[in-house]
């Protein structure tokens, strides 16, 4: 049995090494994944292009606009007179937010009275849209505190007597990552989707491959057992997938800085128990596909709602009520969070036993199921 096993494993080896497109996907294709999208995925909004209708002309305006300026959330890209002429802006797409000072802003600032602003922007990405109005918001109640401290200042030293003023100080503490660098939000997940892909289809489209050549028959002429069989064409991608995964925990932290704070052990043991799942997938596939390229396509189907559901770009928790459950029977929703608890916040096995629990019931249940449905096809 050992040697047959042994035989299989080497000769799935040296055909999927002989195939230089294969390895190039197995390799290197997962290092330029991360790279693409550990760079392209970001959800930091800086320097976002802005034109100021400055209706007043007067030195409060401008220096408004230099103020808001001056940070790194927006860049001064014009200015115009008229309020249409910044609407027309944002409707043509030109600039993504305006912003309007009406007339008369300086002398109600200078008379202690309501000032109104008005920002137009551009709601086609929610995100950038947030951002901005936020920075807009956050700028525009400081510049007023600002304001109300000197006019009591001024009220004070008329009277002769200091007027107390309550403040509420507040000083936050970012845990687990200072920066705010998206990247490390991300490249979790995308270690996970990675594993998804290599070992799920090339497992898949190998199986299918053997179907196509027609050298499954063959074997299966030989005394090799199904089991053995099975075993022998899983094995070689669960190996190869544990590689990959080392090789992006350790290029997410070069690259993106990504920490590693807790165990590489508790790392791979998840790991191994996630591609149970992976591995079962792709056996499955196997069965339903006669080609590489309907296996490629099942994949896909299998492999994208996969990764909508598992809070790798948004949080679960901001999913319908209803969408919620369904997520939980994602296997990579497990593993995304085991990978963000160890590395980021040195999770134990105790912590995330309930992580570890679901994922080895899911991959055993479906690596048993496609082996046993694979191997009734197969005898």
């Amino acid at each position: 049995m050992w040697s047959a096993l042994r035989a299989i494993i080497v000769k799935e080896y040296r055909q999927t090494f002989r195939d230089k497109r294969m390895v190039a996907l197995l390799v290197v294709a997962p290092m330029l994944q991360l790279l693409v999208l550990g760079f392209a995925v970001n959800l930091e909004v800086e320097h976002v292009p802005t034109v100021v209708a400055d209706q007043d002309h007067s030195p409060a305006s401008r220096q408004f606009t230099a103020g808001l300026m001056a940070g790194d959330a927006f860049d001064l890209k014009g200015t115009v007179d008229s309020g249409r002429d910044a609407e027309r802006l944002v409707e043509q797409g030109k600039v993504p937010i305006t912003i309007i000072i009406p007339r008369g802003f300086s002398r109600r600032l200078a008379q202690g009275r309501k000032v109104s602003l008005q920002a137009l922007v551009d709601g086609g990405d929610s995100n950038r849209a947030i951002v901005a109005q936020n920075a807009v918001v956050a700028y525009a109640m400081q510049m007023a505190l600002a304001q109300a401290e000197a006019q009591l200042t001024r009220l004070s030293m008329a009277r002769g007597t200091m007027i107390p003023v309550p403040r509420v100080r507040v000083e936050p503490r970012i845990m687990y990552n200072p920066t705010l660098n998206s990247q490390v939000y991300f490249v979790p997940g995308i270690a996970a989707t990675l594993l998804l892909v290599i070992t799920m289809i090339t497992t898949a489209m190998g199986l299918a491959r053997e179907k196509e050549m027609g050298t499954l028959e063959q074997v299966m002429v030989t005394p090799v057992r199904p089991e053995i069989l099975i075993l022998g064409k899983t094995l070689p991608y669960g190996l190869i997938g544990l590689i990959d995964l080392g090789l992006v925990v350790a290029l997410g932290a070069w690259v993106f800085d990504v920490p590693i704070r807790g165990s590489l052990l508790l790392i791979f043991l998840a790991g191994g128990v996630y591609m149970l799942t992976t591995l079962g997938l792709g056996l499955f596939v196997s069965v339903l596909a006669r080609t590489q390229q309907q296996a490629f396509m099942v994949g896909m189907l299998i492999m994208m709602p996969s990764i909508l559901l598992s809070g790798f770009m948004t949080p679960v928790e901001n999913m319908p009520g209803w969408l919620q459950p369904l997520s939980a029977l994602t296997p990579v929703r497990h593993f995304v969070e085991i990978l963000r608890s160890v590395l980021l916040k040195n999770g134990s096995l105790t912590e995330l036993s309930a992580q570890f629990v679901a994922l080895a019931g899911m991959g055993i249940s479906i690596f048993l199921l496609a082996a046993f449905v694979l191997r009734r096809r197969l005898a």
